[in-house]
């Protein structure tokens, strides 16, 4: 008979931990080719990645007794973890809250990577975030902007992207300036309206609190006692990132997000964000984080096609 391993199920809410159907067991079953069964106070593991499946039943229990939800991808990333040897509950993912949201609701790191981004962001006046969509980068920089200006670390809140014209002039789109600007600056408004609310932004942003800018509008300014995120580095030009950088004024934090895999310049120009990654690699006050496929937070699918991309990648650089 097949070796079986066996994890105490007592005392534990075990719709919680399998969830409805089952599906989140059927998850553990999917990723790691073994067979789950409940006997008793017991869970029974087989199969040949037995050792590792009761590893992440004991993390996953741990997180049902800490009150956090399981989802899909919550189970994923402890399984990835596992893999790589380290432990969801002692690295305290899901701990810590960055801010509350409008409606209350806690946003808090969901993975490692980001929670060590957040830290760099506290401890740090100028962070890079540089990693592939929907890890979080942007997101978790304006709700850090929002606790400092709540905690009156911070007067200003000015967000700022560079306006790349994919195939398109501004002059020949309709409207005014802003309306021209608007649509290269709606990832900003929109992670800013989830995090404040709507209208409460808006007030701030009447009053010049709160500032959404495309990147040219910085030149010439220094900035005192504000929170500045630069979104979408990659797509900067070299002069740009150093007229970017130089904008920054006591009391002042930067973060600079940016996704090295898509830069959108045109033939021949290099990124800002590439040359700033080379420049200032060694300046110890500015911290470098970097983010993967394992912290996106989209759908489970995103970290799919980034991974297939990032393989295939590879492949042809090899060839």
């Amino acid at each position: 008979m097949e070796d079986t391993l066996k994890v105490s199920l007592e005392d534990v809410d075990r719709g919680e931990l399998f969830g409805m159907m089952d599906r989140n067991a059927d998850v553990i079953r999917q990723e790691l080719g073994v067979s789950l069964t409940q006997r008793g106070e017991s869970l029974l593991i087989g199969g040949e990645n037995r050792v590792k499946a009761a590893k992440v039943v004991r993390e996953l229990i741990d997180i049902v007794d800490a009150g956090e939800s399981l989802d899909k991808q919550k189970i994923i990333y402890v399984i990835e973890l596992v893999n790589k040897g380290v432990s969801y509950r002692d690295s305290r993912v899901g701990k810590d809250i960055v801010c509350f949201t409008h409606t209350g609701k806690p946003l808090k790191a969901k993975t490692i990577g980001q929670k060590d981004y957040v830290n760099a962001i506290a401890n740090n006046d100028i962070v890079f975030g540089i990693g592939p969509a929907g890890t979080g980068k942007t997101y978790l920089a304006v709700a850090m902007a929002v606790a400092a200006f709540k905690k009156k670390q911070v007067e200003k809140i000015i967000l700022a992207r560079p306006a790349v014209e994919a195939g398109e002039s501004l002059g020949f789109l309709p409207g005014d300036l802003q309306e021209k600007v608007d649509p290269y600056l709606r990832p900003l408004y929109d992670a800013l309206f989830d995090v404040l609310g709507r209208d409460s932004a808006a007030r701030l942003k009447e009053r010049e609190v709160i500032e959404i800018v495309p990147l040219a509008y910085m030149r010439g300014r220094t900035l005192d006692r504000s929170f500045i995120i630069l979104d979408e580095a990659q797509n900067t030009t070299r002069e740009q990132m150093k007229m970017f950088l130089t904008r920054m004024g006591f009391g002042s934090k930067m973060v600079i997000t940016g996704d090295v895999t898509q830069i959108d310049l045109p033939r021949g120009k290099q990124s800002g964000l590439k040359e700033a990654e080379r420049i200032l690699k060694r300046v110890p006050e500015i911290k470098f984080c970097y983010l993967t496929d394992v912290d996106v937070v989209r759908h489970e699918l995103v970290r799919k096609i980034i991974k297939a991309y990032d393989e295939y990648a590879e492949r042809n650089t090899k060839e």
